[in-house]
């Protein structure tokens, strides 16, 4: 039998030139700018944004290699989760990035190549929110439906997300200890969660992105069972409006204010480091926290292709590929 996995992601521009048309894409999906006659002021709107966001966000690349690493990690998991199932199926795993290349169009003809008879769609965010696997799953569904799709139906499955995932958690836990057991003294250390903020007003309208979230830091938490604090933040706003907090600039300015001198980030909604965990936690709040006094900063890196990480993968396929087919979306974690 011949399976197809989608490992969905974000995206992120593979060169200086981009990075506008990224951003363009980024703000032109329905499930990110939604407000009334959005559909006449959409792109618009996204123009002029990725134009500003463009020039403030260029150099940031810039200090992390000129280009987001994303994919490459993402082409990483994927080979390495196609290796781990090949004793078992007779496996391909594509790539879906949302915003930039290759796109989910791409991964659709791939696995028509391959000629899948069954298929995994994998979004690589642990917390469900309608601005990340909902968009994800809702482009699968307008591409497949559009992509010449006569004599070719092969069932397909969607993982929602999989925070609860035991094979995930002992993933997080263990990139946790391994930049833990850099510290002289575990039991001083500020353990700072910090995730992808999301606007208060989708949260507000049902979204489950914030429960999930502070859901997985306190299974993390009581997994690792370590002795210091810990804090959970929001990074990464966009534009005026009331998003998730506290931010991770107001985490770490309380924190030096009461004195704590070592910090350890870990990014909670993230899976594969890139300019979010590269040079907003790495650089930009690196900069921050010793200009306040905090001279012990360390982050932890992201799960990335890490052999835990990717045989929890493996488990969310097998267990996926083991329950009976189900209308519309479902959930499994």
């Amino acid at each position: 039998m011949k399976l197809g996995v989608v490992l969905f992601q974000l995206g992120g521009p593979d060169s200086p030139e981009a990075i506008e048309p990224f951003l363009y894409n980024l703000f032109s999906d329905p499930d990110i700018i939604d407000f009334p006659f959005a559909r006449i002021a959409r792109q618009p709107l996204a123009r002029l944004i990725a134009a500003t966001r463009a020039r403030h966000v260029a150099h940031h690349y810039q200090e992390i290699g000129g280009k987001s690493p994303i994919l490459e990690f993402t082409m990483r998991q994927a080979a390495a989760l196609e290796a781990r199932l090949a004793g078992e199926f007779d496996a391909r795993v594509v790539v879906a990035m949302r915003y930039w290349r290759p796109f989910t169009a791409d991964a659709i003809r791939e696995l028509q190549q391959h000629g899948a008879e069954e298929i995994v769609l994998l979004p690589l965010y642990p917390q469900y929110s309608k601005t990340t696997t909902g968009s994800s799953l809702n482009e699968w569904k307008r591409r497949f439906a559009g992509n010449g799709r006569e004599g070719y139906g092969p069932r397909v499955q969607a993982i929602e997300h999989f925070y609860r995932d035991p094979g995930y958690l002992r993933a997080v836990v263990e990139s946790i200890d391994g930049t833990l057991g850099e510290f002289a003294d575990p039991r001083e250390v500020d353990m700072v969660f910090s995730a992808h903020s999301i606007p208060v007003a989708v949260v507000e309208r049902g979204d489950p992105y914030q429960r999930h979230i502070e859901e997985t830091v306190e299974l993390v938490w009581r997994m690792g069972g370590w002795p210091g604090r810990r804090h959970l933040c929001y990074q990464s706003k966009v534009g005026a409006s009331k998003w998730l907090r506290p931010s991770m600039h107001e985490t770490v300015r309380r924190l030096a204010a009461e004195g704590r001198r070592h910090v350890l980030v870990a990014p909670i909604s993230f899976v594969s480091d890139h300019v979010e965990t590269l040079h907003e936690i790495d650089i930009e709040h690196r900069r921050q926290a010793r200009g306040l006094g905090i001279e012990d900063y360390r982050m932890v890196p992201g799960l990335n292709d890490s052999p835990r990480f990717i045989e929890a993968l493996a488990g969310l396929v097998r267990r996926s590929m083991a329950q009976p087919e189900l209308s519309g979306r479902r959930g499994c974690a």
